[in-house]
C-alpha cells in the first residue's frame, strides 16, 4: 500500500515552502502572493527508512471570485480521501482565521490521520502563539519553520510511525496482483484495458485526460488474475490547470504505489518523452516492477530491424534503467495484448522471488572473485564474505565485507546486472546494500 502525505490549508500559510523542504528540491514555486501554486506538485521524500510522497495541494483556478470556495473546499475534501495522512497547515503570524476553521470542518467528518502544523514559528514569540490553535481540538500542534527547517524532524518522526504502522498491518504479499496502467493522456490505457474485457467497460475518447478517477476492475481469464487499474493520464506540470486534474495525478501516483506491476504505455509515434522517463523515475522510486508496452505499434512503417532499432533507441533512453521488458502492441488490432499480460504476470512472480543464501552465495562468489571490487583509495583489499536477501516485497540483498563504505557504485551496479542476469529480474527493482563483517 502507497503511502501519500498531503499538505493542506488556506493559501499563503507556506505550503510548497514546506514541500520543497521535504522532497529535497525546489520543485514548488514560492511566492508571498497567496494562490500561487496553481498546477500539481508531487514528489517523494523519506525519514528514518520511510519512504512517502508528498502533495502539495495547489490548483488554484485563475479568476475565481472566491478562493476558498472554489479551490480550497475542493482541494481539502479531496485530500481527505485520497492521502494517508494529512498535514494540516495554518500560520502563527496570522494566527487563527475563519478560513482554518472551515478547512478543519472538513477534516473533521475524517479518519485520517492528521497533524496540526503551526508554521511560521520562526522565533521563541511566535513559537508560543501556537498553542492557539489547540482551540480547534485537533490534538497536539506542531510549530516548525519550513522556510529554516526547525521543528520539522518532530514532526516527521510522527508521520513516519504512523505510516510505518500502516505497512505492517497490511502484511507481505498481497492476494491478487495489482497492475497499473500508466502513462501519458491518450496513449490508449483504457482501450487496453476495454479489449482485455471484451466490453466498454471504461469511457474512451479521442480527448486526452478522459479518465479522471482510478478505476479498478478485476480479471480471471485464460490463467490470469489481475486487479487492473486505469489510471488518468500523468500530465506536464504546464498542462494541469484545474483542481480535478490535480487530483487525477494524485490518484495516478496512488496507483502506482498501491501497484506490484505497473504497465508504462507511450505512443509508438510519439515515441519516449520526457514525461515517461518522469513517471518511471516515480515507479522506481516506489520499488515497483515495470513493463513498457509500446502501443500504436500498428501505425509505424515497418522495415526488417525495425522493432530491434526501436528498442534500441529507447534503451539507451531509460538509462540507467534500461533493464526493463519491452513489447510492442497495438489495441486496435489486438496485437500481443495478452503477451503483455503473461510477461506482467513474470515479472509479478519475479518481484516476489526469494532466493535461498545458499545459493545467491555459491553463485556470486565466484563472480565476485573472478572480479573483485577495486582497492580502497589506501590500498587496502575489499572482500566480501557473503550475501542474503531481506524479506521485502521486493529483492533487497545485503553484501556483507571488510569495507563496505570503499565499495564504488560502478561495482554496485555491476553486482546489480550480474543478479539480474543469473535470477532472471528484468523488470523488477532492486537495492543492494554493504555492511561491515
Amino acid at each position: 500500500m502507497g503511502n501519500i502525505v498531503a499538505i493542506i490549508g488556506r493559501p499563503n500559510v507556506g505550503k510548497s515552502t514546506l514541500f520543497n523542504r521535504l522532497v529535497g528540491k525546489r520543485d514548488a514555486i514560492v511566492d508571498a502572493t497567496s494562490g500561487v501554486t496553481r498546477d500539481r506538485h508531487y514528489g517523494t521524500s523519506d525519514w528514518n527508512g520511510v519512504e512517502f510522497t508528498v502533495i502539495d495541494t495547489g490548483g488554484f483556478v485563475e479568476g475565481a471570485e472566491d478562493v476558498f470556495e472554489e479551490a480550497i473546499r475542493k482541494q481539502a475534501k479531496l485530500a481527505v480521501d485520497e492521502a494517508d495522512v494529512i498535514l494540516f497547515m495554518v500560520d502563527t503570524k496570522d494566527g487563527l482565521t475563519g478560513y482554518d476553521q472551515d478547512v478543519a470542518n472538513i477534516i473533521r467528518k475524517s479518519e485520517k490521520k492528521v497533524f496540526l502544523v503551526a508554521n511560521k514559528a520562526d522565533n521563541t514569540t511566535l513559537y508560543n502563539s501556537a498553542s492557539e490553535f489547540y482551540s480547534l481540538g485537533m490534538g497536539p500542534v506542531y510549530p516548525l519553520s519550513a522556510i529554516n527547517g526547525s521543528g520539522t524532524g518532530d514532526l516527521l518522526d510522527e508521520v513516519v510511525h504512523v505510516l510505518d504502522q500502516n505497512q505492517q498491518a497490511i502484511g507481505d504479499k498481497p492476494q491478487v496482483p495489482r497492475l497499473a496502467i500508466v502513462g501519458r493522456p491518450n496513449v490508449g490505457k483504457s482501450s487496453f484495458i476495454n479489449t482485455i474485457l471484451g466490453d466498454e467497460r471504461n469511457i474512451v475518447t479521442p480527448i486526452g485526460g478522459t479518465t479522471r478517477d482510478t478505476v479498478d476492475t478485476r480479471y480471471q481469464a485464460y490463467g490470469f488474475d489481475f486487479v487492473l487499474v486505469d489510471t488518468a493520464g500523468l500530465r506536464k506540470k504546464s498542462s494541469v490547470k484545474e483542481n480535478v486534474e490535480f487530483y487525477s495525478v494524485m490518484r495516478a501516483v496512488r496507483a502506482i504505489e498501491d501497484s506490484d506491476v505497473c504497465l508504462l504505455m507511450i505512443d509508438a509515434t510519439l515515441g519516449l518523452e520526457s514525461q515517461e522517463l518522469n513517471i518511471l523515475n516515480l515507479i522506481h522510486k516506489n520499488h515497483k516492477a515495470v513493463v513498457l508496452v509500446v502501443n500504436k505499434w500498428d501505425l509505424i512503417s515497418k522495415e526488417t530491424q525495425t522493432a530491434e532499432e526501436y528498442k534500441k533507441h529507447i534503451k539507451a533512453r531509460l538509462q540507467p534503467f534500461s533493464d526493463i521488458p519491452i513489447v510492442f502492441s497495438s489495441v486496435i488490432t489486438k496485437q500481443r495484448i495478452y503477451k503483455t499480460l503473461e510477461i506482467a504476470s513474470e515479472v509479478y512472480k519475479a518481484k516476489y522471488i526469494r532466493i535461498p543464501t545458499h545459493k545467491l552465495n555459491d553463485i556470486l562468489l565466484p563472480v565476485i572473485k573472478k572480479n573483485p571490487p577495486a582497492v580502497t583509495t589506501r590500498g587496502r583489499y575489499i572482500r566480501i564474505k557473503y550475501v542474503m536477501q531481506l524479506k521485502k516485497d521486493y529483492p533487497m540483498f545485503i553484501f556483507f565485507c571488510n569495507y563496505p563504505k570503499e565499495i564504488k557504485v560502478e561495482y554496485k551496479r555491476f553486482l546489480e546486472n550480474k543478479i539480474r542476469a543469473k535470477f532472471n529480474l528484468t523488470g523488477v527493482p532492486i537495492e543492494i546494500y554493504f555492511r561491515a563483517k
